[in-house]
């Protein structure tokens, strides 16, 4: 888990770097992405020692986390809506099929641990797994531009990061949710109302 988040915040200063120099919008929203790979498992590697009804509790500000990303594409979407000039193709290609190399990476460290570690281990996995699918969509989503001279594909793909972003989000807030009320059966704190 340390690895995987060390991963992430060195290609979050990268990929932020060409984002801000390109001002694209998928960039963007994918570098905050990395943010929040880092801070997810850092979270897990400090949470894995707490108790069951802890961890529930971290999983919930897990999927809280996860929804920093959705916000910063909301935003620079919205800035870049009223001027959408497109981003460099090259650079954003480059930066993403990076990106891709790491995510992948970060995918198969974490997918032996997708199903028995609860909310925290399922949160990075699907974290991981969904900024693969993002990456792909980016380096497509650049030679579309490239295609189009357009700046409206790195908009619109900014605004599907937040669908995805959100609905991994509401998974991991609903195993929590499990994880927090099992924890409460297991110490007889449930009420029968």
């Amino acid at each position: 888990m340390l690895v995987v988040a060390l991963l992430n915040l060195a290609y979050m200063v990268v990929e932020m770097s060409v984002a801000l120099a390109i001002g694209s919008v998928s960039l963007v929203a994918d570098s905050v992405d990395f943010f929040e790979d880092f801070a997810v498992n850092i979270l897990i590697v400090v949470a894995l020692g707490w108790s069951a009804r802890s961890q529930a509790v971290a999983g919930k500000a897990l999927a809280l986390i996860i929804l920093l990303p959705a916000l910063a594409a909301a935003w620079t979407a919205f800035l870049k809506a009223g001027d959408p000039e497109p981003p460099d193709p090259v650079a954003l290609v480059v930066t993403a099929g990076g990106a891709l190399a790491v995510n992948l990476v970060c995918s198969l460290v974490l997918a032996r641990f997708r199903h028995g570690g609860g909310s925290l281990t399922r949160g990075a996995f699907l974290a991981a797994r969904n900024d693969v699918v993002v990456n792909l969509a980016i380096i497509v989503m650049g030679l579309v531009t490239a295609w189009t001279l357009s700046g409206w594909p790195d908009v619109i793909l900014g605004l599907l990061i937040i669908v995805l972003n959100v609905s991994a989000a509401r998974e991991v807030w609903e195993t929590a949710t499990e994880e927090h009320l099992a924890a409460r059966a297991l110490a007889g704190d449930l009420d029968d109302d």
